[in-house]
C-alpha cells in the first residue's frame, strides 16, 4: 500500500517504554504492563493480552464515582500490550503529577491515568449550591494523567494579586493552593433585564495556574458526557 495515509505522520511508533505518551494530538497511547484506568469507551484500539473492566464503584478504594455535571465513568486496564485512546477527536495533552502536587481537574476532560495516582472527586469549595453543584476530580500522588480538550486549552498565572475569574463550562483544571469562590459580575437588576448571559464565574486566588478550554460545555454535551 502507498499514499498519505501509510506516511510516518499516520503510522503508530514501536512503544520504547511503558506509560504514556501522546501518540498525536487527538489521541494518546498506554504501553500496559500491569494496570491502569481511563475513562469508559474511550479505547480506539489495543493489541496484546489485555483485559478492560468496568469499575462503578471503585478499584480498591482508590476510584469513587459520583454523581457530577458530565460524570466520570471509568473502566480498568489490565495486562501487556498497548491500547490508544481518544474523546470525540479532542486535543490530548499529559500532565505528570509529583509528589506533593494536586491537580484538580474537570471530569469531562479526564482520558487516563496511571494506577498511581489517587483519584477523589471533591465538591468545588465556595461553590454551594447556587454553583449548580460543581464537583471536580482531584489527583494526587505520582504518575501521569492524560486529558482531552475542546480546542487548545490556555494556561493562566494566578497571583495574589491577580485573582483569575473563569466561565464554570469552561474551566478545565487548577493547580493546588489555588482557593476558589463564586463570583457574582453583574446586579440582581441587571439579570432580571436579561444581563449578559456571564452572571457567576469562578473566582480563583493564590499562587498557581488554571487551566481553560476555548469552548463552552452546553446541556447536550454534558449530558452526553
Amino acid at each position: 500500500m502507498k499514499g498519505d495515509l501509510f506516511s510516518s505522520q499516520h503510522m503508530v511508533q514501536p512503544a520504547v517504554e511503558p506509560g504514556m505518551t501522546v501518540e498525536n494530538a487527538k489521541c494518546i497511547k498506554y504501553t500496559v504492563n500491569s494496570e491502569m484506568y481511563a475513562r469508559q469507551g474511550a479505547m480506539i484500539a489495543y493489541r496484546g493480552g489485555l483485559q478492560f473492566e468496568r469499575k462503578g464503584q471503585g478499584v480498591g478504594g482508590m476510584l469513587k464515582r459520583a454523581v457530577t455535571g458530565e460524570g466520570l465513568p471509568l473502566m480498568a486496564v489490565r495486562g501487556q500490550g498497548e491500547v490508544w485512546f481518544a474523546h470525540e477527536a479532542q486535543n490530548c495533552f499529559i500532565v505528570d503529577v509529583e509528589p506533593g502536587d494536586q491537580f484538580t481537574v474537570n471530569g469531562r476532560n479526564v482520558l487516563c491515568f496511571d494506577a498511581s495516582l489517587s483519584y477523589e472527586i471533591k465538591t468545588v469549595k465556595g461553590s454551594g449550591i447556587a454553583g449548580g453543584g460543581l464537583f471536580n476530580s482531584v489527583f494526587t500522588g505520582q504518575g501521569r494523567l492524560g486529558l482531552v480538550c475542546e480546542g487548545n486549552p490556555l494556561v493562566i498565572p494566578v497571583s495574589a494579586q491577580y485573582p483569575v475569574y473563569v466561565d464554570t463550562d469552561a474551566v478545565v483544571g487548577w493547580t493546588a493552593h489555588l482557593q476558589t469562590s463564586l463570583h457574582r459580575s453583574q446586579s440582581i437588576g441587571s439579570m432580571l433585564r436579561g444581563g449578559s448571559g456571564e452572571a457567576v464565574q469562578l473566582m480563583l486566588q493564590g499562587e498557581g495556574f488554571v487551566v481553560v478550554r476555548p469552548s463552552e460545555a452546553t446541556p447536550q454535551k454534558a449530558q452526553q458526557h
